[in-house]
């Protein structure tokens, strides 16, 4: 693949996540949106329908995972690093899932730091920044070798 077209996917892959993020309020059902930005150690938890946070939560992990996804591949053109960051995302998502309805259902102040923690991994590309520069890291030891 040319260079520059190569270039031009990655910074339209990287817009994507960035129009996800920007957009956050409009596009997912979220009311710890604007809980995490108020002072939420000291108030409760917010009104929330379980089962719609939770679709909404997973539509934009899985939103994420598929641009960063691509991300990855462009950057390294292996299959096999894209499966295995596949099955990384996969696991990922049923811990974190798990923990994240766990915190949902039983809110209490002294987890809300966990909970915000977890609830960041699930909505934003964070695996993206630990994957790329671990394969990164991973290639050019291999290179060496």
């Amino acid at each position: 693949m040319n260079s520059v077209i190569k270039m031009i996917l990655l910074l339209v892959l990287f817009g994507f996540l960035i129009l996800i993020r920007a957009f956050e309020n409009e596009l997912f059902y979220d009311p710890y949106l604007s809980f995490f930005k108020n002072d939420y150690l000291y108030i409760d938890s917010p009104r929330r329908e379980i089962f719609k946070l939770t679709m909404f939560t997973t539509l934009r992990y899985v939103l994420n995972s598929g641009i960063s996804l691509g991300i990855i591949y462009l950057f390294f053109k292996d299959k096999n690093i894209v499966k295995f960051s596949a099955l990384i995302y996969g696991l990922s998502f049923l811990v974190l899932i798990l923990l994240f309805l766990y915190f949902v259902i039983n809110p209490q102040q002294e987890d809300y730091y966990t909970f915000f923690n977890i609830r960041r991994f699930l909505i934003q590309p964070l695996l993206l920044l630990l994957l790329l520069p671990a394969f990164y890291y991973h290639k050019l030891k291999n290179k060496k070798s």
